[in-house]
């Protein structure tokens, strides 16, 4: 009977205890679901506003900037991710950087659940400080402000990236082609493309003579010997010049440029080497 007692007595405060317990569960209030971030137009951002660019703009600044699977493409304030999204649908490797570590975390969401989240990167960081040297393709849209402040960054890319910009352009760098969406775009409807150029200042050998060339961006002048150089173009590698009547192209590769001069019905090709 004693050990009875003491089984009753037992089984009585086990009951008690989860009485209480279950009172106290019941009486606690519920947990409150983390809210899941949302991004606002123009919610301020490194140096700049979040506004995202319209679908059909994203699209075309990538179909503008030939994007394929072969590219990587970098955002610099990448704020949603949307850029780098639709890039790396298309095959691309692609890099976001965000000063928002909420804009990140949203983005790695969104890229996780269009399926490209091993194409698709995001890392928080300060866009002035990434590192771009790698990119064959930048996709943006930043103030003029900001462009400016990278432009050197740009022009030290290897010659023949692509830089893609939604409206802004960079000051004192012509486009090398803009385009417009029409359709339901109302707003941040243009896209702008620039492709980096060698560099080919300075003075080189030719079998014609020693031409002097002069630079400012994708634009060439100079002379060679006396006659002045007219209609100079860079298209990354590809540079087209005259002198004298006569028409140059080539390509250029580092201290070398090789091509072919055109002078009425005859077409011979050359070698130019930088002289310094």
């Amino acid at each position: 009977m004693r050990n009875m007692s003491r089984c009753l007595v037992t089984l009585t405060a086990a009951l008690l205890l989860g009485s209480s317990v279950f009172a106290q569960q019941a009486q606690a209030p519920p947990a409150t679901p983390q809210k899941v971030f949302e991004p606002v137009v123009g919610q301020p951002g490194k140096d700049v506003v979040w506004v995202p660019t319209p679908p059909e703009l994203v699209e075309r600044m990538l179909d503008l900037a030939g994007v394929t699977a072969q590219d990587y493409v970098i955002d610099l304030g990448s704020g949603d991710g949307r850029n780098v999204i639709a890039a790396a649908k298309r095959g691309a490797d692609a890099l976001g950087v965000e000063y928002n570590p909420d804009m990140v975390e949203l983005s790695r969401r969104s890229a996780a659940a269009a399926g490209v989240a091993e194409k698709a990167r995001f890392v928080q960081g300060d866009m002035y400080q990434a590192d771009i040297s790698k990119a064959s393709v930048m996709a943006l849209f930043l103030l003029p402000s900001n462009m400016l402040q990278l432009r050197s960054k740009f022009l030290g890319l290897k010659p023949g990236s692509r830089i893609v910009s939604n409206t802004f352009g960079i000051q004192d760098w012509t486009p090398d082609e803009t385009v417009s969406v029409g359709g339901s775009c109302t707003a941040w409807c243009n896209a702008l493309l620039w492709i980096v150029p060698a560099n080919v200042a300075g003075t080189w050998r030719l079998p014609q003579g020693e031409p002097t060339l002069k630079q400012e961006f994708q634009v060439i002048d100079g002379a060679l010997g006396a006659t002045p150089i007219a209609n100079g173009k860079l298209r990354g590698e590809a540079i087209t010049f005259t002198a004298g009547g006569a028409e140059y192209s080539g390509k250029v590769n580092g201290n070398r440029i090789e091509g072919t001069v055109k002078s009425g019905n005859s077409q011979t090709p050359f070698t130019a080497t930088r002289a310094n």
